[in-house]
């Protein structure tokens, strides 16, 4: 299994992400490494990681994609960046997935023109793992997508729900519709218009739709798979981690107050840290783009080497997978909504 890394995207970028990639590297047999970047830079970043292991090789892009340039272009403009020459490669079965730390528009714009999408999707559409009272939950769209169309929601409702089988070994992932209230009369005419959609595609037994759900409930277990427009997504998303970083400090000020305190800090650590862990974004390591030809996983911009080397082993699973095969073989119904 190959994986091509960004080397130089990322605001930790090249020594984090370097020494993330080779931590994958030496702890999984069987994995290579290309990272791709600016040689002299990334090599330099190699030597705090005591060298680069055999399963690890560097190849030369000297341009970087920054987030002051423009997403839709910036890849056409930027032949030579660490982006645009890693995606070229993985179009070019030079590679197995794809991942990077940098602009989330610029990869999105790549991916889709340089390693295109599945024939007959529309969108490419973001898909992060989040932590629930359950196994977890896919969330799609995150931020890809702002404006969406009732075949839109369609498609992204099959995606999540083939890479939720697939990332939480669920047989018939439960899919719901995001949405201010759970009765099939609420939300704007798309909201409604794709609930009937998702309904008919459930009655005929292609998804297991289980309705409107509200974001309370989705945190709480009620389903695996959010299907949503890209804003409402992100809305979602950021006000989950905004929560979880909230609680995270004042759970720490709590316990810090005194020697009592302090003392059933340490009675309950265990599942303090369980739990801190269950919270922590690096535990996933990044967002993949689902609709794809080949994996493509967006890690987040400010990621260190713990979530890097996270991202490299979702990158190397959703290859593994196939998601696309799946995609292909179901496109019609896709097309549709039966």
């Amino acid at each position: 299994m190959k994986i091509i890394v960004d080397a130089m995207g990322g605001d930790n970028a090249p020594e984090e992400i370097v020494k993330g990639a080779v931590q994958a590297a030496r702890a999984r047999a069987g994995l290579e490494i290309v990272l791709v970047g600016r040689e002299e830079e990334v090599t330099a970043a190699a030597a705090g990681c005591v060298g680069l292991p055999q399963a690890v090789r560097i190849v030369n892009a000297t341009e970087i994609i920054d987030m002051h340039d423009d997403p839709a272009t910036a890849f056409k403009i930027k032949k030579d960046s660490s982006m645009t020459v890693g995606l070229t490669m993985l179009k070019n079965g030079e590679g197995d997935a794809f991942v990077s730390a940098g602009s989330t528009g610029a990869l999105l714009s790549a991916g889709t023109l340089l390693v295109k999408r599945v024939r007959g999707i529309r969108r490419a559409a973001m898909a992060p793992l989040l932590p629930t009272a359950g196994k977890g939950l896919v969330l799609v769209d995150c931020g890809a997508n702002a404006e969406c169309t009732v075949e839109y929601l369609i498609q992204f409702a099959y995606l999540g729900s083939f890479y939720a089988a697939k990332a939480l070994g669920l047989e018939k992932p439960r899919v719901a519709l995001l949405n201010i209230g759970t009765e099939d009369s609420k939300g704007d005419q798309l909201r409604q218009d794709a609930y009937r959609a998702l309904k008919e595609a459930g009655e005929a037994g292609h998804l297991n739709f289980t309705g409107n759900i509200e974001a309370k409930e989705a945190i709480k277990g009620g389903c695996d798979v959010v299907v949503t427009d890209g804003f409402s997504g992100n809305v979602m998303l950021k006000s989950i981690e905004g929560v979880g970083s909230f609680m995270g400090k004042e759970l720490k000020g709590i316990f810090l107050q005194s020697l009592k305190t302090k003392i059933a800090a340490l009675l309950v650590k265990n599942g303090l840290s369980a739990f801190k862990e269950r919270l922590d974004p690096d535990t996933i390591g990044g967002t993949p783009f689902l609709g794809l030809q080949k994996p493509v996983i967006k890690a987040h911009g400010s990621s260190k080497a713990r979530a890097i080397e996270n991202a490299v082993y979702q990158a190397a699973a959703a290859a593994e997978a196939n998601l696309a095969a799946e995609i292909e073989a179901n496109i019609e119904l896709m097309k549709t909504g039966r």
